[in-house]
């Protein structure tokens, strides 16, 4: 396990462990993920941290069989890209057989830990 702290990322976790995920808005309204620090679409550096939906839509999924030897103790795994509003985030899904993964699936977001090198990462869970 890492001792370095990636401030907005780990900042983002803390977050989400807390009950309180959040995302940045653009003055435009378009969505993004810390660290980021300025808006790509219109270049601003003014974001603001707005509450991450409760709940979000699996876009797409794959299940990884091989992984990097970061993850080796991991697989088999599914990992998804979610929609949450006007942002989507990549994790593991947890909780759910892997072939009872769908697209369209309902899932909220959480943090685990990889099984290989006991970091955390974003995990996604089915929702109630």
């Amino acid at each position: 396990m890492s001792d370095t702290r990636n401030a907005g990322f780990d900042d983002f976790l803390d977050a989400v462990e807390a009950g309180e995920p959040y995302y940045l808005e653009g003055p435009e309204g378009d969505g993004s993920l810390p660290p980021r620090r300025i808006d790509p679409a219109t270049g601003s550096d003014e974001l603001t941290e707005q509450p991450l939906p409760e709940t979000g839509t699996i876009v797409t999924y794959t299940q990884t069989h091989v992984a990097s030897p970061d993850f080796a103790d991991d697989a088999p795994f599914v990992v998804a890209v979610v929609e949450f509003g006007p942002v989507r985030i990549t994790g593991q899904v947890r909780d759910v057989d892997a072939d009872d993964v769908e697209v369209g699936q309902s899932v909220g977001i959480a943090v685990g830990r990889s099984e290989t090198t006991d970091e955390r990462l974003v995990v996604f869970e089915p929702a109630e």
